[in-house]
């Protein structure tokens, strides 16, 4: 005997009375719903674990934190397993969910859109939306609670699913390979283009500077931002005690390199601490048995490995030998930090302007001024001088590289939208440069 029907007129279809079966399938429908966003909030919550809360499972090292990590060591076999779960749940619900639809209504052949209203879009809807978007978005905000509720049931899962899970793995291996001989690495001067365009507005130079200097760091070398051996305070092995104090004092340097007899012969290194407590000695003092090792690399030292080696050797300061080992110069510390940040004075370093701006487009360089130095002032990329420069670091080195000889005072080379205009030389060197920009029409 069939149960009794209701009818409904506006729509033209039959609605059955609810059975047992069909309770019993919508209390399915439920169940499965349920489990379908438990499965799709561990994946949310296992793969938005931050490091520090990570760190806070590996220390607390309770039963369910030990799961927790057991379960992210494995990434490919927990996307796999979570994947494979809720596949299966949600074909289960559209089947479920399409046959007890039949068994409630009964539609009229007119009326087939709303049958694939029904069994399409409001299941897909109410799977979206109690499935997926809702449970995702509460593991999302709580990750770590998520994670420890679901351990112990994703762990069952992953046993049971094993055979299936190896087997997506397996397959994914070529696509892996595939990927990763096609992908293409960013280049520094895509990372530059980036900025330029996130910038353009101007309204965070200071923040546009530091990503900028972060960007060039891994392709500047040693040479380029040392302090050239001219230029550098150090003291032979064998100056008495109270000329070096002296010395000292107006240098007003806290290291500083000792040599024998010649700056290419670096003995060590004094640290102006070591000395306070032998102040008051006389000047017979063997200050040389506070000298401590020197730290040297060479010319062409990247400075992102330098920065790593300061940090392991706990120095802050290396002398920068050529080839041949003769001592190029010395680089600090706080030279590969400003690399990044700018420039950084404290109460020592000496203010004198190393450039004057004349005005938007002449400005004047002493002979040494560092090339990378000229860019930041003059606000330029420096490629072109780059690729130019050959061994010179200096400004009066690339004029010296780009004219072939040592020019003459007043004597105007042009290169690229730049006049340079010797304004002081000796026999050896040159002391001051005007450089005018040329700016394209």
């Amino acid at each position: 005997m069939e149960p009794p029907a209701e009818s409904s007129l506006l729509l033209n279809i039959t609605i059955h009375t609810l059975t047992t079966a069909d309770v019993f399938s919508l209390l399915s429908i439920i169940i499965l719903l349920f489990l379908s966003a438990m499965v799709s909030a561990s994946e949310v919550a296992y793969f938005s674990l931050s490091p520090a809360q990570i760190e806070n499972i590996r220390q607390q090292k309770t039963g369910k934190d030990l799961r927790i990590l057991d379960i992210i060591e494995k990434p490919k076999r927990l996307l796999a397993t979570i994947l494979i779960t809720n596949n299966m749940i949600n074909v289960a619900i559209v089947i479920i969910s399409a046959s007890t639809i039949n068994q409630i209504f009964e539609f009229k052949e007119e009326n087939y859109w709303l049958k694939f209203t029904l069994e399409v879009l409001a299941v897909t809807f109410i799977i979206l939306l109690f499935g997926e978007v809702m449970p995702k978005i509460y593991a999302s905000r709580n990750p770590l609670s998520v994670a420890r509720i679901m351990a112990s049931y994703i762990l069952l899962l992953r046993t049971i699913f094993l055979p299936l899970s190896k087997i997506m793995i397996n397959g994914t291996k070529f696509l892996d390979k595939k990927i990763e001989k096609n992908k293409k690495q960013i280049t520094v001067d895509e990372l530059e283009k980036a900025l330029e365009l996130t910038y353009a507005d101007n309204k965070n130079s200071d923040e546009k500077k530091i990503l900028e200097g972060i960007v060039k760091f891994g392709n500047t070398d040693a040479k380029q931002i040392m302090k050239p051996r001219t230029d550098v305070v150090a003291y032979d092995i064998n100056t008495p005690f109270l000329h070096l104090i002296a010395g000292i004092i107006d240098s007003g340097f806290s290291r500083i390199p000792v040599f024998e007899n010649r700056l290419d012969n670096i003995k060590g290194i004094l640290y102006i601490k070591d000395l306070l407590p032998y102040l008051n000695e006389g000047n017979d003092f063997e200050w040389k048995k506070l000298i401590r090792p020197a730290f040297f690399v060479p010319e062409n030292k990247k400075i992102d490995d330098l920065l790593k080696e300061f940090k392991n050797s706990k120095v802050h300061l290396a002398i920068v030998v050529d080839e041949y080992g003769g001592t190029l110069g010395i680089v600090t510390l706080e030279d590969v930090i400003e690399e990044i940040v700018g420039e950084i004075t404290d109460e020592f370093d000496d203010e004198k302007i190393t450039y004057t701006k004349i005005d938007d487009n002449n400005y004047v360089f002493e002979g040494k001024t560092a090339l990378i130095d000229m860019y930041k002032v003059l606000h330029i990329d420096g490629d072109i001088f780059e690729a130019n420069k050959g061994d010179s670091d200096t400004l009066g080195g690339f004029i010296l590289e780009i004219a072939g000889r040592l020019p003459q005072v007043n004597e105007k080379i042009d290169f690229n939208n730049y006049t340079f205009t010797i304004e002081a030389a000796d026999k050896r060197k040159i002391k001051q440069v005007k450089i005018s920009i040329h700016h394209e029409s």
